[in-house]
């Protein structure tokens, strides 16, 4: 199993704050704690050749994780078509916070996938609404977290195929968190914590979250659907 952890890497080279919570990067802290939990990782950024994420990076990812936030305009249409593609054809696709305004999240779900959101340091519950769901294993009846940007209700997405996380902020807001969709052979989770300037992706249960995620997103081994006109499986009267 393969996972590649694309970030932009924006805010880290411009926020002294970012890169104090996360001096490796974003896609660093993520990458090292999948290593732990046993998986090949290779990470990605906005500034490289073709973001990082060249056909033979794709062709070899079973699972990609994707964070972005200032800078989705920068993504090149070609790039995201490239991996719209990979995604169709079976590789998982894991987009965090943020991402949900990214070029390839808004292209599969079809909507804007717009929200409410606003940035006061406010308590956030994550609670468990599909506690038998292979994403929440080993996740009690909720997640908190001490502080959090608050996103916010409507979220102009298509109905999930499952909802694993509705979240409550301090400020009253709830958000649908955890949120699985299909497209083509391809499976997709968007978890909504992790702003930037917050610890978020230190926390053991956020993180518990997104190991079982790349398990939950990988590719299932099957044959490929045929389609076009086909012959009859059986004789057909007047053939």
């Amino acid at each position: 199993m393969k996972v590649t952890v694309w970030n932009e890497n924006r805010h880290e080279q411009t926020n002294k704050k970012v890169r104090e919570v996360y001096p490796e990067g974003i896609h660093g802290t993520i990458s090292a704690f999948l290593k732990e939990a046993g998986y090949e990782t290779e990470t990605a950024t906005l500034e490289q050749p073709e973001h990082g994420l060249t056909e033979e990076v794709l062709n070899q990812t079973d699972v990609l994780i994707w964070w972005g936030h200032v800078a989705h305009h920068e993504v090149t249409d070609e790039i995201v078509s490239r991996v719209h593609q990979r995604v169709l054809d079976g590789m998982g696709l894991i987009v965090l916070h943020s991402g949900h305004f990214s070029k390839i999240f808004k292209s599969l779900m079809g909507t804007t996938c717009d929200l409410k959101w606003r940035e006061a340091n406010e308590k956030e519950r994550l609670w468990v609404v599909a506690p038998g769901h292979p994403i929440t294993e080993g996740i009690g009846e909720y997640i908190e977290l001490e502080k959090e940007e608050m996103y916010g209700e409507h979220f102009d997405i298509p109905t999930p195929d499952e909802l694993l996380f509705v979240s409550w902020f301090q400020g009253g807001e709830v958000f649908r968190s955890g949120c699985t969709f299909n497209r083509g052979k391809g499976k997709i989770f968007y978890f909504r914590p992790g702003h930037e300037t917050y610890p978020t992706y230190y926390n053991e249960q956020i993180q518990r979250v997104i190991v079982n995620g790349v398990k939950w997103a990988a590719p299932v081994e099957r044959e490929k659907p045929v389609y076009g006109n086909a012959k009859p499986l059986e004789e057909v009267p007047g053939e």
